[in-house]
């Protein structure tokens, strides 16, 4: 007996009813904000992955020499296919750009809660815009996705955070900022709640921050107190904290602000975010990691050389955001719907199927006998498939031109002409012909 990867899931068909329900929710919600849906390739060179992270990353992909002698990758994340895909058409498109995507990634990595090898997202980008407004716009689409799943303020929380206020405040504090390595000192901070204290000073002290220096640093993040930050970090960090504000004010009109708490210890680990950054996370800690983040990546596109491109993105996870939905009680019922089951007896199978394709034409979810059952089998299939009506029918029915229409909650039935059922239109049931 096979048995399936480590890190891959199977879907049977109740989960996925529900973890569809939920996508379809989070794309709609993109589809609101004017985002287009776009489809993007499976595998990708392995060094557009190297140029963007290093050859460390080499570890962590699906990479392989394909048949062709390329070196290629499954996709382990979007974003530089997105980028490379804007770099590809960019001056043939209208700016801004609004992309959705949903699909699967593959990354080489530990198993744990709510992270797997095989993974599933929704991104959102926006690229052409460098305005508060486009940050604010990713934050009011991220908050209206999660509260069209009906949750609420009291069930998740935004962590946002600004980059060059991390970078500037590190360069304006230490004795010497040419020896201050910046993007490991910003990967540090993202590792803060997730390492231990003297382990997280030690990357600060390995990225070129002596300990003193550290700890006022870290004590300034920490306060979330962005009048300090910018007094302590100059011009730049002054510039930062505006811009930051200037979003925050701009998430405020669009709906976004009661949700967006002001958290400097927020870096997000990837070296290509620029600007604002953001991670949603579980109010009451109960899913230990960030339920997904998003942010600026001003300088992508020109890396992967493009035109110089602002961009502003984030990305759903979905096995993350099932934990939180299912925390808050608003995962949808893992169960299988079906509006009518039309049964089978005798030789009714023609007039069956045109009954049954009458009702499909309508719109329902139709299911009939195709494995030549008894009349016992098919009423506990279709109480096995949750149908809501089924109708039967039967030969002796047929001969006084009626069919019978049985409600499965209840039990009760009723016969009904059957040039009558179905409808031109509508979804009769049993009460209908009572």
């Amino acid at each position: 007996m096979y048995q399936g990867l480590k890190g891959f899931r199977d879907f049977y068909p109740r989960e996925q009813s529900a973890r569809s329900e939920v996508a379809d929710v989070v794309e709609a919600t993109a589809e609101r904000y004017g985002f287009r849906e776009i489809a993007t390739p499976a595998l990708e060179r392995t060094q557009m992955y190297v140029d963007k992270s290093g050859e460390e990353i080499v570890e962590e992909l699906y990479a392989f020499e394909d048949k062709g002698g390329r070196d290629v990758t499954l996709t382990p994340e979007l974003t530089p296919t997105v980028a490379r895909m804007v770099v590809d058409k960019g001056q043939e498109l209208s700016k801004p750009i609004k992309w959705v995507s949903t699909r699967p990634f593959w990354r080489y990595e530990q198993v744990q809660q709510g992270r797997f090898r095989e993974f599933y997202q929704t991104n959102v980008d926006i690229f052409g815009s460098e305005e508060p407004e486009a940050d604010a716009e990713i934050l009011a689409f991220a908050a209206d996705a999660l509260t069209s799943l009906g949750l609420t303020g009291d069930d998740f929380e935004f962590r946002v955070s600004h980059r060059d206020i991390l970078g500037g405040l590190l360069r304006a504090l230490a004795e010497d900022p040419e020896a201050v390595d910046t993007q490991n000192a910003i990967r540090a901070v993202d590792k803060r709640a997730k390492v231990d204290e003297g382990e997280y000073f030690g990357l600060l002290a390995d990225a070129g921050l002596d300990r003193d220096v550290a700890r006022e640093f870290d004590d300034l993040i920490a306060s979330g107190d962005l009048d300090a930050v910018a007094d302590a970090g100059g011009e730049d960090v002054e510039d930062a904290v505006a811009n930051l504000r200037n979003v925050l004010d701009a998430a405020e009109d669009f709906g976004a602000r009661e949700f967006c708490d002001v958290s400097l210890t927020t870096a997000r680990g990837l070296d290509y975010y620029t600007g604002v950054v953001f991670e949603c996370f579980d109010s009451t800690g109960d899913v230990s990691r960030s339920v997904f983040g998003g942010g600026r990546y001003d300088d992508l596109i020109e890396s992967f050389g493009g035109q110089p491109t602002p961009a502003v993105g984030v990305a759903p996870g979905h096995a993350p955001l099932q934990l939180l939905c299912q925390r808050a009680g608003v995962w949808p019922d893992e169960e299988l719907t079906t509006d009518y089951f039309v049964l089978t007896v005798g030789d009714t199978r023609s007039e069956a199927a045109e009954i049954a394709g009458d009702l499909r034409d309508l719109g329902h979810v139709v299911e009939t006998d195709v494995a030549d059952r008894g009349f016992g089998s098919q009423m506990g299939y279709a109480d096995s498939i949750n149908a809501e009506t089924v109708v039967i029918v039967g030969e002796r029915d047929l001969e006084n031109d009626e069919i019978t229409i049985k409600d499965m909650a209840s039990g009760d039935q009723t016969t009904v002409p059957v040039d009558e059922f179905p409808p031109e239109e509508g979804r009769p049931t049993y009460e209908d012909y009572e």
